[in-house]
């Protein structure tokens, strides 16, 4: 709307050079902004100000000859001259239907460009620990950051959405140890209980599918429980595995996918990190 109006005063602008109103050569585009006030109008613009000089003529007497020249439009209903200069423009209802066509008729491409057009962008969010289930900041997260890939999209960029899990260092042995823990009957009031141990229900539930011998389809990977109670290096793998599964199936739940689910251990297990240092 803002473009529309802007083009009327051009028009009325061109016209008042054609009078000799104003001299010949390049203008200024207009600045239009939205009034502060509605009893103001809808848009508002101070070119009458800043081309009075050039005029030789008050801002106010040049705003009125500007409207005088204003070529008849629908969505303008009237015209108002506040404080030294400024014109107020009301516009019709007919110009907010105009605008709800413009989208209805655009459909699912109202508002793309080709910003982003040749260019690629990598987004990574979530990137909770496979220690636990996801909680309401990893669900604010999962929104914020789909959110952005979808409007990097529509801004025309290749988008690559990616997972981080941090599945190395402390925190997963801590969790390995925990999940034995309760293999063991281990409470954590029990001084056995590890240190920074996790203690919520869902441990219960990762020893209990352990000692079952489940199999666990994670995003890239299958796992299956020994069942061995001394066995950590597979106690850790499945636990890995049944908590990253129980975060997928959550994100795809809440409609968030990712192309790409990224394990911190592949950088040590392929050497990456050894290399690099």
């Amino acid at each position: 709307m803002k473009d529309q109006v802007i083009g009327i005063i051009e028009q009325s602008l061109s016209a008042l050079q054609s009078l000799g109103v104003l001299p010949e050569g390049d203008m200024p585009s207009p600045q239009v902004d939205h009034t502060r006030d509605p009893n103001h109008g809808d848009l508002a613009t101070n070119v009458a100000m800043a081309l009075a000089k050039r005029a030789g003529m008050p801002p106010r007497e040049l705003a009125q000859a500007l409207i005088d020249q204003l070529p008849a439009n629908p969505i303008i209903i009237q015209c108002d001259i506040a404080g030294p200069g400024f014109i107020n423009f009301h516009l019709s209802q007919a110009s907010n239907f105009a605008v709800v066509e413009t989208i209805l008729s655009a459909g699912e491409h109202f508002g793309r460009s080709t910003e982003g057009s040749g260019k690629r962008v990598q987004v990574e969010f979530v990137s909770a620990n496979p220690t636990g289930p996801l909680h309401v900041g990893h669900g604010r997260g999962a929104a914020i950051g789909d959110t952005l890939c979808r409007l990097l999209e529509n801004a025309g960029w290749s988008v690559h959405r990616e997972f981080y899990y941090n599945d190395a260092g402390q925190q997963i042995t801590n969790l390995a140890l925990s999940v034995k823990a309760r293999i063991d009957n281990v409470e954590p009031s029990d001084e056995a209980w590890p240190k920074d141990g996790y203690q919520g229900a869902y441990i219960k539930d990762v020893a209990s599918a352990y000692l079952s011998r489940q199999t666990v389809d994670a995003a890239d990977r299958s796992v299956t429980a020994s069942g061995d109670a001394d066995d950590l290096a597979n106690i850790q793998a499945f636990s890995v595995a049944w908590l990253r599964r129980e975060q997928d199936e959550d994100l795809k739940a809440f409609g968030v996918d990712f192309d790409q689910y990224f394990l911190e251990s592949s950088l040590y297990t392929s050497k990456s990190v050894e290399r690099t240092v």
